[in-house]
């Protein structure tokens, strides 16, 4: 089961490639297959097979040369990788619905926002509505959690943007009001104290490599998408863990 989870997530997360390449340009889905970036050229059916194309290929399209982007296997790895740990952690419950949905959102909002600084809102409106019912059917206790999470989510950002004037995007604000409904109150604020230091890591050793200059802009989204991740699959040992070292 956990190699058929990984599989399925392999297969998922070429699709979630295309969701969040061509969403953000209203670039049609329907009767429209995969092309190359650079020369439009349609690809092959073993050109779509996720992870080997890529490496096949060597990381270039076979008619014009031009390298393709290291995040679309990057993308259909960890899906796969987050889809075997989900089944491994979770099983066979009611839960694990609410854990691929929530990998499948974050694994577009990261393609979405490193390609384009972005996080869409339709994006986030489709798997609302879907979550809320998730938690209505599988609730977090207490069960007003999920509901403070995603007041403590929004609001915490909001204060964030106005104090910072513009420091961080709205889509980060309502991405993380959507987390909050999944993760509740404890999970969510663990979430945002992983995301800044998961951020202030990642950008220190950018800075010191020289790959982005100061005051240069950086997508938030990978680092909230990380830190939600390890907050939903590990956050009751790491406030545990936490409260037992104080």
């Amino acid at each position: 089961m956990i190699i058929f989870f990984f599989s399925l997530g392999l297969i998922l997360g070429s699709f979630f490639n295309v969701v969040g390449l061509r969403f953000p340009k209203n670039i049609p889905f329907a009767n429209d297959r995969s092309a190359c970036p650079h020369c439009n050229h349609q690809l092959s059916w073993y050109e779509n097979i996720p992870v080997l194309s890529f490496i096949i290929q060597r990381g270039k399209c076979r008619h014009c040369k031009e390298n393709i982007s290291y995040i679309y296997p990057i993308v259909e790895l960890l899906t796969g990788i987050l889809f075997a740990i989900s089944f491994s952690i979770i099983g066979f419950q009611l839960e694990q619905i609410t854990a691929l949905l929530l990998i499948s959102m974050l694994m577009i909002v990261f393609v979405t926002d490193i390609k384009y600084m972005l996080i869409p809102n339709k994006i986030l409106l489709f798997f609302l509505p879907v979550f809320i019912f998730m938690r209505i059917i599988v609730p977090i206790h207490p069960w007003w959690s999920s509901l403070l999470g995603g007041i403590i989510g929004t609001g915490l950002l909001a204060l964030i943007i106005i104090v910072s004037r513009g420091g961080m995007g709205a889509g980060d604000m309502k991405l993380f009001g959507v987390l909050g409904i999944v993760l509740g109150m404890e999970k969510i604020l663990l979430a945002f104290f992983l995301s800044c230091m998961i951020g202030a890591i990642i950008g220190i050793i950018l800075l010191l490599f020289k790959i982005v200059e100061r005051k240069q802009p950086i997508p938030f989204g990978p680092y909230i998408v990380f830190a939600a991740l390890i907050s939903y699959f590990y956050g009751d040992a790491l406030i545990i863990w936490y409260f037992n070292l104080l």
